[in-house]
């Protein structure tokens, strides 16, 4: 029989999704700086300027890097989240992407080190998918099992809108960089932004060190003691979930074309739109999507988590198509309404409700490795998704309807998650994840 979980201190689950928030703010605003360099500066910085082409497909193709890594990341930082808590991987990840970004913009160039200034530069991109792979895993752990039950959505989605809000603020910083003349933004402008992420390690850790252990986990481990292999017990009692999570995940995909590959297509020679008038359309569409989240993830803990997600993922394989069709069109403001719309509405819908929907697939004592795991493997694939847009694009890089499709097929398997994932907005936190039998052999119990 399970056991209620102890509710939190008065002012501790405000106390978690504030910190989880500037904590993926401040991580996210790292990450996203690195597509934007990866979009418009990093193919004539680390990459062959006599094929613009092809400098710019591996320049894309290292901010897939990091979603590579980030499996590996999560089967480690998931490990250990869950045997030591939730705490600790927060810190430890903000630390992570701080020092690598900061490593960013101190790398020589191509045309000072050669073929070394490219490898230099996946090693740290490489750091950051591993911080990545913990930070929304243990962030979304932490304020999932610090809220109260009927209202687990709304305080989860801050950690969806504090990554907003870091894309927002990297998007921001860019828009100065990229006017600067070309001499200045090529030679030291860019390192700019990648500097200023040392505050990260330093704010981050000021704010998360304070942060309590959550209820559910001290509980877990008082109880029955932590598991000693998490991923053992995942496989066997979850593993279906973690395949629904893995295929939901994809719909990240539309964050990572809609990112990257649309505006290195809309800043390209066949469209001509300029760098800064792009960012601003991501600027407004993430300003749109920090109220969005919230009020999506509001109306999941009404309604449900499940058609609160389907009209996020099958909504954004339409809005995307008309999104991309817009910059083909080579009209502005028809392409800042569709992104707003596409990207800060529809989209925020998945986004802003699969923390819940995804963490409350699984009990506390593997919760952290299943959304890690689950969650890594299918951003993967979306960070890669980036890549293979740039393939089927075409030579010249502009066959945008391909693109499209390709981001609806991404859509699908979502859809599919959504449909055959149980309902779990009102279930009390301590039956989370237990919807089968434990078997007769528990796992070894030992202490954190």
């Amino acid at each position: 029989m399970s056991v209620p979980v102890p509710q939190a201190p008065p002012g501790q689950p405000k106390k978690a999704a504030t910190a989880a928030w500037i904590g993926s703010a401040l991580e996210y605003y790292d990450f996203f700086i690195y597509g934007s360099a990866a979009a418009l500066i990093f193919p004539e910085v680390f990459f062959d300027e006599s094929d613009p082409a092809t400098a710019t497909l591996l320049s894309l193709a290292t901010f897939g890097v990091a979603y590579a890594a980030r499996p590996v990341g999560a089967l480690f930082l998931g490990h250990f989240g869950d045997r030591l808590g939730r705490k600790k991987i927060m810190v430890f990840t903000l630390i992570l992407m701080g020092v690598s970004t900061f490593l960013i913009g101190c790398l020589p160039t191509r045309d000072q080190v050669g073929t070394l200034a490219p490898v230099l530069l996946v090693l740290c991109r490489v750091l950051q998918g591993i911080s990545a792979a913990g930070e929304q895993a243990s962030a979304n752990s932490m304020t999932l099992e610090h809220a109260p039950p009927h209202r687990r959505g709304f305080f989860t989605s801050f950690t969806l809108s504090g990554t907003q809000g870091g894309q927002l603020l990297a998007t921001l910083v860019f828009i100065p960089i990229a006017a600067l003349p070309d001499e200045q933004l090529l030679s030291w402008g860019w390192r700019v932004p990648f500097w200023m992420s040392i505050a990260v390690a330093v704010v981050g850790y000021v704010i998360r060190r304070k942060l309590e252990e959550t209820p559910a986990f001290e509980q877990q481990a008082a109880a029955e003691g932590v598991v000693k292999l998490p991923l053992a017990v995942l496989m066997r009692d979850h593993w279906a979930d973690v395949l629904r999570v893995v295929a939901g995940a994809l719909v990240a995909s539309v964050s990572t074309i809609f990112t990257v590959w649309a505006l290195s297509y809309a800043t390209s020679d066949s469209v001509g739109m300029s760098r800064s008038s792009m960012l601003w359309v991501g600027a407004l569409a993430n300003l749109v999507a920090l109220a969005a989240i919230p009020l999506w993830a509001t109306l999941s803990d009404r309604i449900g988590r499940r058609p609160v997600f389907l009209i996020g993922a099958a909504g954004s394989a339409v809005t995307m198509f008309l999104y991309l069709w817009a910059i083909s069109t080579g009209s502005y403001l028809l392409t800042l309404l569709l992104g707003v719309v596409a990207f800060g509405v529809v989209y925020s819908a998945a986004n802003g409700v699969w923390p819940s929907f995804y963490g409350e697939m699984f009990s506390t004592r593997v919760r952290l490795s299943g959304m890690a795991i689950g969650t890594q493997i299918g951003f993967a694939v979306a960070g890669f998704a980036v890549t293979f847009a740039a393939q089927i694009a075409g030579p010249d890089g502009d066959d945008w309807s391909a693109v499209a499709l390709f981001t609806a097929a991404l859509c699908v398997p979502p859809v599919v998650a959504a449909l055959s994932a149980r309902e779990t907005a009102k279930v009390p936190t301590e039956l989370l994840g237990e919807h089968e039998p434990r078997k007769a052999a528990q796992p070894e119990k030992v202490t954190a």
